[in-house]
C-alpha cells in the first residue's frame, strides 16, 4: 500500500486532508506543490489532476479529489483511528457541518484572503504574462477568481462574505456552548474542517472582530484542536510561505 499527498502549505484545504493523515498514523509520500510558481497548472500535475488543485491523494493509483472527499475516503478505508461518528445520527451531525463549512464559510474567507494578498500578486504580473497564466489554469470558476483579484473584489461581495464569517463565528460558539465538539461528544472531521479554514485566520484577518471576547468558546476549542499532537505535526510539516503571505497561500489551490 503506498499513498502519496501532493500538497501546499499546512493551512485551509491542504491542511485540512494532511490532519487525518497524521490523526491516523498513516504513512505517506509528501509531496509539495508550490503554489508560488504556479506548479498545480503545470503539465506534470494537471496529468494527476486536470482540474488543477492540490490537495490530491494518490492510493495505489487511485487519485482522490477535493479535501471533504478525501477525509471521507480515508474513513472508508482506513477505519482505525475514526475521525467520523460510527453511529448514523452523530455522522449526519458531522455532516452536516462539513456541508455548512464548505458551502457558507470556505469562500468567504478564502475571498478574503484573495483580495488582500494575491490580487497584489496579481496586479505585479505583466499583463502578458498574467494572461498566459490565466490560460493555465483548467477550471473557468478559478480563472475568473484570479481575474477578479487583479482588478479587486468589489465592496459589496467583501460585506457579503465578512457577513458569512459573522454568522460562522457565532453558530459555532452556540454550538460549542451545547457539545465539547461541533458534531458532538467526539472530535471529528467537522472539527478537522471548520479548524483549517478559520481556526488559525479568523482573527489575524478579522481584528476587528475581537474573537477572544465575542467567542471564547471557540478560542478554546482551537486550543484544544491545535494541542493535538497530530496537529502540531501538521502545522510543521513543509512550508515555504513568505510571512505575510500565510494567511491565503492554503486557499489558491
Amino acid at each position: 500500500m503506498t499513498l502519496k499527498y501532493y500538497h501546499a502549505e499546512p493551512l485551509a484545504n491542504s491542511l485540512k486532508s494532511m490532519i487525518p493523515l497524521k490523526e491516523k498514523g498513516l504513512d505517506y509520500e509528501s509531496i509539495y506543490v508550490d503554489l508560488h510558481k504556479f506548479e498545480q497548472h503545470q503539465p506534470w500535475f494537471t496529468a494527476i489532476n486536470p482540474e488543477g488543485q492540490v490537495p490530491v491523494l494518490d492510493h495505489d493509483g487511485t487519485i482522490i479529489t477535493h479535501t471533504t472527499v478525501i477525509n471521507e475516503y480515508l474513513e472508508d478505508v482506513f477505519p482505525d483511528e475514526p475521525l467520523r461518528p460510527r453511529d448514523p445520527v452523530g455522522a449526519a451531525r458531522m455532516r452536516y457541518w462539513n456541508k455548512f463549512i464548505d458551502e457558507h464559510v470556505m469562500n468567504f474567507v478564502s475571498m478574503h484572503g484573495w483580495h488582500r494578498m494575491v490580487g497584489v500578486i496579481a496586479r505585479s504580473i505583466d499583463g502578458g504574462d498574467f494572461e498566459q497564466l490565466l490560460a493555465n489554469i483548467p477550471l473557468p470558476d478559478q480563472r475568473k477568481k484570479w481575474a477578479t483579484a487583479r482588478s479587486g473584489f468589489s465592496e459589496g461581495d467583501l460585506a457579503n462574505a465578512t457577513a458569512k464569517i459573522d454568522y460562522a463565528v457565532d453558530k459555532v460558539e452556540q454550538q460549542l456552548a451545547q457539545t465539547p465538539w461541533l458534531a458532538g461528544a467526539e472530535y471529528t472531521l467537522a472539527d478537522i474542517n471548520f479548524y483549517s479554514h478559520c481556526g488559525m485566520m479568523v482573527e489575524r484577518m478579522f481584528p476587528e472582530m475581537d474573537i477572544a471576547k465575542r467567542a471564547p468558546r471557540l478560542v478554546e476549542w482551537r486550543d484544544r484542536v491545535t494541542a493535538r499532537p497530530a496537529v502540531a505535526a501538521a502545522l510543521k510539516s513543509e512550508d515555504r510561505t513568505a510571512p505575510g503571505l500565510r494567511t491565503w497561500s492554503g486557499h489558491v489551490r
